[in-house]
């Protein structure tokens, strides 16, 4: 392994998504967009639905990730996700119809309604929606 890697690993409760080498990591945290290289001071935060791009040199890997934690040591990353798709994975078919769901949830401003579940599903189907423009 070359100086500037790392190790990089996803895991969701259904499966280990992915483990590999990487020069470089972004994703989201709930304080915004971080981007993680080998030696980055040890951090623990939590994940907001977005995407991940792993850098192997010139190589990118890019897959959507749904909430969960992340660990940054000085020579591995974990991300511990509630769900973690490859941009093949996704049914954009049915993320546009969970987009619309939410739309139509927050536009009808139903006493009743969980403005905060009703945000966090339509960031979940547009990450789906961007992921899946990088097949």
């Amino acid at each position: 392994m070359a100086d500037n890697m790392f190790k990089v690993e996803i895991i969701t409760p259904d499966r280990v998504f992915y483990t590999g080498d990487a020069d470089m990591i972004e994703f989201n945290t709930v304080q915004g967009q971080i981007g993680v290289y080998r030696n980055h001071i040890p951090l623990t935060t939590v994940l907001e639905p977005g995407l991940v791009t792993i850098h192997e040199g010139d190589v990118q890997k890019v897959a959507a990730v749904h909430a969960g934690f992340a660990e940054i040591l000085n020579d591995r990353v974990t991300l511990l996700a509630e769900v973690a798709e490859w941009p093949e994975e996704i049914d954009v078919a049915r993320a546009e119809a969970a987009k619309e769901r939410a739309e139509q949830r927050l536009i009808s401003k139903n006493a009743e309604l969980d403005i905060k579940r009703a945000e966090f599903a339509l960031h979940k189907a547009l990450t789906r929606i961007s992921a899946a423009e990088y097949r």
